[in-house]
């Protein structure tokens, strides 16, 4: 047997008390809404990216709405509904009106390619699929390809198509079985990949959230992260676990961002790059540092913490900015520091509520003299498996319940934790995931390409995707052709910032491409910024 060390173990409640000392138990993630609506109705619980103010009577009719719709064209329990969108109301209520009809959310970033939503669609096998075309250009795009029928409602706007045929799901009364989300971690190209995240993994993960951050009624929450990202989706779900509001935003917009901390917002969920951009327009615009107003909470996530950056961004917030480690797999909540301003402290922080850490010292990667070892999660947040994926499932799921990260990292004496490496070879650009297979997949899928490797490279408290390719010596191809092939296969942020082409890449003798090493071989080639280009961003 693999040697396990446990780290942390926190212990969960079957709910979060209520300011009237009674006890809130969900089964379903829809329940916050309705939890919301009884003690808050009239108040308002959103603001969206056109400042419409929403109540929570609001949103209950918008849900309602949405749940006509469903019903309308024939939803059933089991079924999935693949969800298309860039943050708005209407995704938040076909999201909570899925929940209601025990149907099971496909969240999809509205930024895909349709190569990548035709395979996400293919895999999932929705009888459904809806795009919230009022917030986005992208999907409205991706609605006409579909013929998909305009719907309007309290939600606003949505275009739902129908499908011939679709395979509905078991469904289960415990939360803990039955599926709410499906959240593709990978294989937009390949294999799909998508983890199965039950009501009970949702409602553990908003509730451990939500008491981590201390969110109260009160607050307002800027929440520019896209809620087809489990960062940006289980934050959501904190915000109305707490009965808290909301800037719901449709994309970044660092004008917006900028006014809005001016304001009201008491709660910053974001990743480095949108902090920086901040900074940078400060600087540019020569406004005024931050003025916190009310702000009081600041975290940072999706990506390894710079001290440097750390000490710059509390000077500018005047706050602690806390930073956290999470996973698709795990519902997000892993870990997240709880710190005063001024620690130096970057480390993962401590587990949340409900989660408990071990480390294996045999895994690939470990060195145990080190204490450093593969990350294993378990706790009520860790997903039910892989869609329709038994396979895949057991590879990274434990006997015990324990998800296997492929990360590595070690624990201080503090009980933090401290992320050494990843050993998946995830890059994190500007929050989202970005998977090197993906977009190898993409760049050998060009004629004159013999192999591909993509690596990440941190910059700027950010991830770049590289691309490294073998041509033969005579091709003629260049960066630009490589970079205008692959821009209609990959979304925004997965395509590489730079291309590097050469007759011949460091190779094992099995002819494995040896990734460790090809940042430092092309060192001069990297340099050269006649080519380069930002490629995606957030």
């Amino acid at each position: 047997m693999s040697k396990l060390v446990s780290i942390w173990h926190f212990t969960v409640r079957a709910g979060l008390s209520d300011s009237l000392g009674g006890v809130m138990v969900q089964t379903r993630i829809h329940d916050f809404l309705s939890e919301a609506v009884t003690a808050r109705g009239a108040e308002q619980a959103l603001i969206d990216f056109t400042d419409r103010t929403y109540s929570w009577d609001d949103l209950q009719t918008a849900v309602d709405d949405a749940e006509a719709e469903l019903k309308a064209i024939g939803l059933r329990p089991g079924d999935r509904v693949v969800l298309v969108f860039e943050n708005c109301i209407s995704a938040a209520a076909f999201i909570f009106a899925a929940s209601r009809m025990d149907a099971i959310v496909v969240v999809v970033n509205a930024r895909l390619t349709g190569a990548e939503l035709e395979r996400i669609i293919a895999h999932s096998d929705p009888s459904i699929v809806v795009f919230c075309t009022q917030a986005s250009d992208a999907a409205q795009a991706h609605s006409v390809e579909c013929s998909a029928t305009k719907v309007y409602g309290a939600f606003v706007e949505a275009a739902i198509f129908k499908r011939a045929s679709s395979t509905p799901e078991p469904v289960f009364s415990a939360p803990s079985e039955q599926v709410a989300i499906l959240l593709y971690t990978s294989g937009t190209t390949g294999a799909p990949k998508a983890a199965m995240l039950t009501h009970g993994n949702l409602i553990a993960a908003a509730h451990a959230s939500a008491k981590v951050r201390d969110m109260v009624a009160t607050d307002m929450c800027y929440l520019a992260l896209p809620l087809s990202h489990i960062f940006g989706l289980v934050t959501f779900l904190a915000v109305c676990s707490a009965k808290a509001a909301m800037r719901l935003e449709a994309k970044f917009s660092v004008e917006r961002l900028y006014d809005a901390l001016q304001s009201n917002v008491t709660h910053l969920p974001a990743v480095p790059q949108m902090h920086a951009h901040l900074f940078h327009y400060v600087r540019e615009q020569n406004k005024p540092a931050c003025n916190r107003g009310v702000l009081r909470y600041v975290s940072s996530g999706g990506a390894p913490l710079d001290p440097v950056w750390k000490r710059e961004a509390e000077a500018f917030y005047g706050l602690a900015l806390q930073n956290g480690y999470g996973l698709t797999e795990s519902a997000a909540g892993v870990c997240l520091t709880v710190n005063k301003l001024g620690d130096p402290d970057i480390s993962a922080g401590r587990p949340m509520q409900g989660c408990v850490l071990k480390l294996d010292m045999h895994s690939v990667g470990a060195e145990p003299d080190k204490g450093i070892g593969e990350i294993l999660i378990g706790g009520p947040q860790v997903m039910k498996g892989y869609f329709r994926d038994a396979d895949e499932s057991a590879k990274v799921l434990t006997d015990d319940g324990f998800f296997r990260t492929g990360d590595l990292g070690r624990c201080d004496e503090e009980g933090r934790l401290h992320i050494v490496g990843r050993s998946k070879e995830l890059i994190i650009r500007s929050g989202f995931n970005v998977y090197p297979v993906e977009v190898e997949a993409a760049l050998t899928d060009h004629p004159e390409v013999i192999v591909a490797g993509v690596v990440g490279r941190t910059v700027s408290g950010n991830e770049e995707v590289l691309g490294f390719v073998k041509i033969a010596p005579e091709c003629t191809l260049t960066e630009a052709d490589l970079k205008a092939f692959v821009h209609d296969k990959l979304a925004p942020y997965k395509r590489p910032s730079r291309i590097i082409l050469a007759p011949d890449l460091p190779a094992a003798p099995t002819g494995k491409i040896l990734k460790s090493k090809l940042i430092d071989f092309f060192s001069k080639d990297l340099t050269n910024p006649q080519e380069s280009e930002t490629g995606g961003g957030i």
